[in-house]
């Protein structure tokens, strides 16, 4: 939730920046910036505001995600003003590294194509990676898990309850599931860590002496925002990215060996064709025929994923653009963030548009841009 104002503080002057020439003298008093500046100040978390709505009677009602699958579509630094940057004393810089993601909420029987019904926000790097890492690392576990099971009624010829445990174990392939956990299990023994334990600013190289630089590893956007990997930064706050060094050079184990890094857990959080249904699939009840016979028992609401709501919530939200059905507009708690909806879709716009270079900077295309009487620049400028 925290996120999804804490970012119209900051989109008025990025998103601006983002879309204007550069060259073209500026006012701060300008109708525009101040209109955004107003929406933004504007917006503030209410009470029930995320999740929920009323109905005609003001009967609270969740917000059904159960038809809508996840799926991600850009990673994307930017580097932006930061006030307390600007008054550190010993700051080298006043600009800081944001870190958004922006994913789709696609209809399940679409999300391939995803072009109609679905809705667009922009969240935070970290809100996402802590929702969706803990979503893959769990159907790791489970799957491991199931696999524990497979490998027991293998090895006690389960003839006993077979059909029970072949109908538990359905998503899981028994011959292949062994290796793929196994590798997990002994990760660090093959001298690999995975990568999401960088997924905060961890410091893998501790300066022996004053004159020596630290280094610390977290997440950065990678070829062209459509992937997420770990890099080096010079500060602990993970502000300024080193591309030219390698985080395999600076890990190793407690004995001093080196190790690498292992993405496969992290590549399932962005993986181009993955969606990832909203919808909890509940297990088989042995007393389903039993209850199927009730015909006074009500039908159970869908369950929505736990990492659906944590996204919905913490997002930033663009919904009207793509025709989501029953979106924030409709919604009396989202008054504020219906307000500045239009605010939200230009900065994700401006995002998708390639404004801006895989470090945060500022990218102008200088065929779009003029001075003054028109003189045109050439080629591209970053800022």
């Amino acid at each position: 939730m925290k996120f999804a104002f804490a970012i119209a503080s900051m989109v008025a002057s990025v998103a601006a920046a983002a879309t204007a020439n550069p060259f073209e003298p500026k006012s701060a008093n300008s109708a525009q910036a101040n209109y955004v500046s107003n929406l933004m100040r504007g917006a503030r978390p209410t009470a029930n505001s995320q999740l929920r709505k009323l109905d005609q009677n003001g009967d609270e009602i969740e917000v059904d995600l159960s038809g809508y699958s996840v799926k991600f579509e850009q990673c994307q630094f930017v580097r932006t003003y930061d006030d307390e940057l600007a008054e550190e004393e010993d700051s080298d810089t006043v600009l800081a590294t944001k870190r958004f993601v922006i994913f789709r909420l696609c209809p399940d029987n679409s999300c391939s194509s995803c072009n109609y019904g679905y809705g667009e926000y922009i969240v935070d790097l970290d809100e996402y990676l802590e929702a969706a890492v803990g979503y893959q690392e769990e159907l790791q576990n489970d799957m491991c898990e199931a696999c524990n099971e497979c490998q027991n009624q293998q090895e006690d010829n389960g003839e006993q309850d077979g059909n029970d445990n072949q109908r538990k174990l359905q998503d899981v392939d028994c011959d292949s599931c062994y290796d793929e956990c196994y590798k997990i299990e002994n990760m660090e023994n093959n001298g690999y860590i995975d990568a999401t334990k960088f997924l905060g600013c961890e410091l893998v190289y501790d300066a022996q002496d004053d004159n020596a630089a630290s280094y610390y590893a977290g997440p950065i956007c990678a070829s062209s925002g459509s992937k997420i990997k770990i890099g080096i930064f010079e500060d602990e706050n993970c502000y300024i990215q080193d591309p030219s060094k390698d985080v395999d050079d600076y890990l190793m184990d407690g004995d001093g060996y080196p190790m690498k890094l292992s993405h496969a857990l992290l590549k399932t959080t962005y993986s181009e064709d993955s969606c990832v249904s909203c919808l909890v699939v509940e297990e088989e009840d042995e007393n389903q025929d039993e209850n199927n016979d009730n015909n006074d028992q009500e039908e159970k609401e869908p369950e929505v994923l736990e990492m659906c709501e944590q996204l919905y919530e913490s997002a930033a939200k663009c919904e009207s653009d793509g025709g989501f059905d029953g979106g924030i507009e409709d919604y009396q708690a989202y008054m504020n963030q219906a307000q500045q909806e239009g605010a939200v879709c230009e900065f994700i716009d401006s995002i998708k548009s390639k404004s801006y270079d895989e470090y945060g900077e500022i990218y102008v295309k200088g065929a779009n841009s003029s001075v003054g009487g028109g003189s045109k620049t050439s080629g591209g400028q970053k800022f």
